[in-house]
C-alpha cells in the first residue's frame, strides 16, 4: 500500500441522499479525513410559519418519504402537547401498529436491499437473483410488502399518511382486516427467522470496531420504546422533560456540511437502532431477544457496524409487537371514533418519538388561532452526522495498511451501517481518484 494516496467518494450509494467520502494520506499520516454533507437546505421549519395546526402534519410528513409516519406521529405529538389534547386508548394503540409498521419497512429495505450486498461481496442486490440467495431476496421482498400493506391498512396510504390526524384518525380498519393482517404477521415469523440465519452466516463480513460513544434515543420501563418514552443517554441517564431537549441535542454548524451535526457529553452521539437497543435491550419480546442472542449482541455494544444486526433484532420485536397490539384492539373491540374536538389556543408543544434512524423531535409554537410562529425540528440523521466523522478518524488509523478499495469498501459500509437518510433519494456510486 502507497504512504500516498486520496480516496474521494461522490457519492456513497445505497443511502439516501449526496454523501461524501474524503480522504488523504501523505506519507502514512492522515491529512484529511470528512464525511462530507452536500445538500443544499430544505427550510421545512420556515414552511410552518402561518400555517393552521391541522395542515402541520401534512406538510412535516414531506420531509422523508421512508419516515413520513414518523414525522406525522412527531408533529401530532407536539400539535396535541400545545393544544392540551389527550388521545384515546384506541388511537395509542393504532399509533404504535403505525409506527411499528414503518420502523419494519424501513429496516428490512435496508438490511436487505442497502447492507446484505457489503455481505455477500456484490454491489446490489440485483445480482444475488439466480444463485443460492434468491429464495431469500424473495422473503425479504415479501416482507417488506407485508410492512407496506400493515402502513396502508394503518394509515390509509404507505407514503404520506392520510388517516392519521390531530385528536386520533380519520378512518380505522375493520376486526376483519386486523384478523388478516395478524394472520399474515404470524406467518412472517419463519421467514424473518430464516432472512436471520443467512445474515447472521455472512456477519462475520462485519469489521469488528469499536468506539465508546454515548447513545441517546427514548427509553420506557413499559416497553421497549417507539412511540413513548423519555429522552435518555447511556452516559446521563433519563432526561422526563422533553420540553428541555436543547440542553440534550446540541446542534452546531461545521464547515464541510450543509447538515448540522449535534453533540451532548462528548463530541458526538449516536442515535437509531443500536441505541435503542442499548437503552432498551431487557424490554424486548422473546423472540427478539432469541434473535440478539443468535448474533451475541448485547447491550452497550460500541460497534456501529452492529447497527444493521440491531435492526434485525428491531423488527422481529415490531412483529411480535404487532400481533400483541392487535389482540389488544380486538380484545376491546374496534370501532371508529370522531377524533377530539379541538379548540384552537396559543401554546408550545413538543413531540419526540422514535424513526427507524433514530430519535426525532418536533417543537412548534401556536398563537391563539392555532397557527404555528415558530417551529424546530431535530432529525435523526443530522444527529448521527458527527458520530460518523468521529467513527471514520478512529477507524482509518487502524485499516491504513489494508489495499486502498478495501479502506474504501470498508467506510462506505462504515455510512451504509447508520442508515443514514440525507435527502431521502438514492444515488449511484461515482468513485474518483485523485
Amino acid at each position: 500500500m502507497s504512504k500516498d494516496f486520496e480516496i474521494n467518494v461522490e457519492h456513497v450509494t445505497r443511502v439516501e441522499g449526496h454523501g461524501n467520502i474524503v480522504l488523504n494520506v501523505k506519507s502514512g499520516k492522515i491529512e484529511k479525513i470528512q464525511w462530507q454533507i452536500s445538500e443544499a437546505p430544505r427550510f421545512f421549519e420556515a414552511m410552518l410559519r402561518g400555517r393552521n395546526y391541522y395542515e402541520l402534519r401534512s406538510i412535516t410528513s414531506r420531509i422523508c418519504g421512508i419516515c413520513s409516519i414518523g414525522h406525522s406521529l412527531a408533529s401530532l405529538k407536539a400539535s396535541e402537547d400545545a393544544l392540551d389534547v389527550q388521545i384515546s386508548e384506541q388511537s395509542n394503540i393504532l399509533r404504535h401498529l403505525a409506527i411499528n409498521a414503518e420502523n419494519m419497512q424501513s429496516h428490512i429495505l435496508h438490511v436487505g436491499y442497502l447492507a446484505a450486498p457489503d455481505l455477500l461481496g456484490v454491489d446490489s442486490v440485483f445480482p444475488l437473483i439466480g444463485t443460492e440467495h434468491t429464495d431469500t431476496v424473495l422473503k425479504i421482498v415479501k416482507l417488506h410488502r407485508l410492512s407496506n400493506e400493515m402502513s396502508d391498512l394503518i394509515c390509509g396510504r404507505t407514503v404520506h399518511p392520510i388517516r392519521l390526524v390531530v385528536g386520533g384518525f380519520s378512518a380505522v380498519p375493520s376486526e376483519k382486516q386486523l384478523l388478516t393482517l395478524k394472520k399474515k404477521l404470524v406467518e412472517s415469523v419463519e421467514a424473518t427467522k430464516e432472512v436471520a440465519g443467512v445474515v447472521k452466516s455472512v456477519a462475520g463480513a462485519l469489521p469488528d470496531f469499536t468506539r465508546e460513544t454515548e447513545y441517546i434515543g427514548l427509553s420506557s420501563d413499559k416497553e421497549y420504546a417507539f412511540y413513548d418514552g423519555d429522552i435518555t443517554s447511556t452516559d446521563t441517564g433519563k432526561h422526563p422533560d422533553c420540553n428541555d431537549y436543547m440542553s440534550i441535542m446540541n446542534e452546531f454548524v461545521v464547515p464541510q456540511s450543509t447538515a448540522k451535526h449535534a453533540k451532548h457529553s462528548r463530541d458526538s452521539y449516536m442515535v437509531g437502532a443500536l441505541a435503542r437497543f442499548n437503552l432498551n435491550s431487557e424490554q424486548l419480546h422473546p423472540l427478539a431477544k432469541e434473535t440478539a442472542k443468535l448474533f451475541g449482541l448485547k447491550a452497550i455494544n460500541y460497534n456501529p457496524f452492529m447497527n444493521t444486526i440491531a435492526q434485525i433484532v428491531e423488527f422481529v420485536h415490531n412483529i411480535e409487537d404487532s400481533i400483541m397490539q392487535i389482540d389488544k384492539l380486538i380484545d376491546v373491540g374496534i370501532k371508529y371514533e370522531k377524533p377530539v374536538k379541538i379548540t384552537p389556543q396559543a401554546g408550545r408543544g413538543v413531540g419526540v418519538t422514535e424513526v427507524p434512524r433514530g430519535i426525532l423531535l418536533h417543537d412548534y409554537t401556536l398563537d391563539k388561532d392555532g397557527k404555528c410562529v415558530k417551529a424546530n425540528c431535530i432529525i435523526p440523521t443530522n444527529q448521527n452526522h458527527g458520530n460518523i466523522q468521529k467513527d471514520m478518524e478512529a477507524l482509518v488509523p487502524t485499516i491504513l495498511d489494508k489495499p486502498k478499495k478495501e479502506i474504501e469498501l470498508t467506510l462506505e459500509m462504515l455510512v451504509r451501517a447508520y442508515d443514514p437518510c440525507i435527502s431521502c433519494s438514492t444515488h449511484y456510486l461515482d468513485v474518483k481518484f485523485v
